[in-house]
C-alpha cells in the first residue's frame, strides 16, 4: 500500500474526473479565485507602493530630508539668535554619518497679493548656492534660475499652482505681506513688493500650490529677524534613513534647537497612505475569503459524494484521523495551487504593470491616467517581496482552515450507515 496514504488519495481526488459536472466546476472555481485574489493583492499593493514613491519623491524634492529649528521657548529663542550658535551647529552636523549637505534656511507664512487676488504663501528663503545640496529645486524651475534670488534683488521663484492662482508669470510683481503686532498689541503687518523671477512645478500640490522661495536674507528681514523663522536643512544619502540620522543629529545639537524630519513634517500624508494600503488588503482579501468559501462547499459535496470510498477506508482499517487527513490533502491541493498560480501572476503583472497598463491603453484607445487632469499621468509600480510573502501567508492560512470543516465532517462519517443502502 502506498504511504502516506491520506496523501496518495487525496491527490487521486484532485487528478479524478468526477461524474457530477456541478463538483468539478465549484473546484476549477474556487482554484481561479484564489488566483485571480491573490494576484489582485500583490499588484494593487505594488501599484500602491509605487503611488506612494513617486509621491514621496516629489514631495522631497523641495524639502529637506530633515530640519533643525529653535526649540520651544524664550529661554531657547534668545540662545538662538547668536549666529555662532548656527554656525558650530552647521560644522557639528556636517560630520555626520550619512550627511551630504547642510544649509540654512528662513520660513514664515505670508499674504500674497496681486490685483484683486491673494493667496496665503509659505515663503521658504534659501541659499541659492547651498540650496541643491539638499532639495532638487534648481531641477523643478520651469523659468528663471536660483541664481536670481540674490540679496537685495526682490525676487521670488513661485510654485505653479500659486502663479496659475495669481495670474503671475515670469516679470511680473507681487506683493506680500506678513501680519505683525508692536508692542503694544497693535497690528502693524509688513509689506514687501517682490519680482517673479521664475517658476517651478515638481507636481506635488503641498508645494506647488502654496510654495514661494526667496533669498535667505530678504526673507529673515521680512520676518523681523524672528530666530524662530530661521533653521537649517539636513540631506542624507538614503531618505529612508532620515529618521535614524535625526536621532543621531539630536545628540549634538545644544538645549535650544531641536531636529526634526520628513516622517514627521509629514506624518499625517503617510498615516493616510498606510490606512489606505491597509484597508485595500483587507477589501482585496475577501476575494480570496470568497475562493475559500467556495473551496468549503466544494469539500462538503465531495464528502457526500465519497461516503461510499469513505466508509470502505475506514473497513480497510483507515482511522478517522487518516480520512481526515486525506480531505484536508485534497482541499490543501486546490488552494495552495490556486496560491501559488496568483503569486505568480500578480509577480509578473507588478513587475510590468506600466507596459500592461500601456499596452490596454493602445488596445482600447483610452487614457487611464489622462495628463490633463492627473499630476501623475503613468501607473507606477514596485514590487515588494514583504508584501508577497505577507500575501502568500494569510492566503495559505485563510485555504488551509477552509479545509477543517470538511476534513473533520468526513472522519465523522459512520462506515455502516454509509454501507446500508449500497
Amino acid at each position: 500500500m502506498f504511504q502516506p496514504l491520506p496523501l496518495f488519495v487525496g491527490l487521486r481526488y484532485v487528478r479524478s474526473r468526477t461524474r457530477k459536472f456541478f463538483v468539478s466546476f465549484i473546484t476549477w472555481v474556487s482554484l481561479a479565485g484564489v488566483c485571480v485574489g491573490v494576484a489582485a493583492l500583490i499588484v494593487v499593493l505594488s501599484v500602491m507602493n509605487g503611488f506612494e514613491g513617486v509621491s514621496r519623491e516629489r514631495l522631497l524634492a523641495l524639502a529637506a530630508h530633515a530640519r533643525v529649528v529653535t526649540a520651544s521657548g524664550d529661554a531657547a529663542a534668545a540662545a538662538a539668535r547668536d549666529p555662532a550658535l548656527w554656525r558650530t551647529t552647521m560644522t557639528a552636523l556636517a560630520g555626520q554619518p550619512g550627511v551630504t549637505g547642510v544649509a540654512p534656511y528662513a520660513e514664515l507664512q505670508v499674504l500674497a497679493l496681486r490685483g484683486p487676488e491673494t493667496r496665503p504663501l509659505q515663503l521658504r528663503g534659501i541659499d541659492p548656492g547651498l540650496e541643491p545640496r539638499v532639495s532638487e529645486a534648481a531641477r523643478a524651475l520651469r523659468a528663471g534660475r536660483l541664481t536670481d534670488l540674490q540679496a537685495g534683488a526682490g525676487a521670488l521663484v513661485l510654485g505653479s499652482g500659486v502663479a496659475a492662482w495669481l495670474d503671475a508669470g515670469v516679470g511680473d510683481r507681487i506683493t506680500l505681506l506678513v501680519p505683525g503686532v508692536d508692542a503694544g498689541g497693535t497690528p502693524v503687518p509688513r509689506l514687501r513688493e517682490f519680482r517673479v523671477a521664475g517658476i517651478f512645478e515638481v507636481g506635488h500640490p503641498e508645494h506647488d500650490g502654496s510654495l514661494a522661495l526667496g533669498d535667505i536674507e530678504e526673507v529673515f528681514a521680512l520676518a523681523g529677524g524672528d530666530p524662530r523663522a530661521f533653521g537649517l536643512n539636513l540631506r542624507y544619502a538614503d531618505a529612508m534613513q532620515a529618521p535614524a540620522g535625526a536621532r543621531a543629529a539630536a545628540a549634538v545639537l545644544p538645549a535650544s534647537l531641536t531636529v526634526r524630519d520628513w516622517t514627521q513634517d509629514h506624518a499625517s500624508f503617510f498615516r493616510a497612505v498606510r490606512i489606505e494600503k491597509t484597508m485595500m488588503t483587507l477589501i482585496l482579501l475577501l476575494i480570496v475569503g470568497v475562493a475559500a468559501f467556495n473551496i468549503v462547499a466544494m469539500l462538503v459535496m465531495v464528502v457526500t459524494d465519497k461516503r461510499t470510498d469513505i466508509a470502505i477506508l475506514r473497513t480497510l482499517g483507515a482511522s478517522p484521523r487518516g480520512v481526515m487527513g486525506v480531505f484536508l490533502v485534497q482541499g490543501l491541493a486546490i488552494g495552495w495551487g490556486g496560491v501559488l498560480l496568483g503569486v505568480g501572476l500578480g509577480v509578473l503583472l507588478a513587475l510590468n504593470a506600466t507596459e500592461a497598463v500601456a499596452f490596454l491603453e493602445r488596445l482600447f484607445g483610452f487614457r487611464i491616467m489622462d495628463p490633463e487632469v492627473f499630476v501623475i499621468s503613468r501607473i507606477p509600480s514596485e514590487l515588494r517581496w514583504s508584501n508577497v510573502w505577507t500575501v502568500s501567508a494569510a492566503a495559505l492560512l485563510v485555504t488551509a482552515l477552509a479545509t477543517l470543516y470538511p476534513a473533520w465532517r468526513a472522519s465523522r462519517v459512520a462506515p455502516a450507515e454509509a454501507l446500508r443502502y449500497e
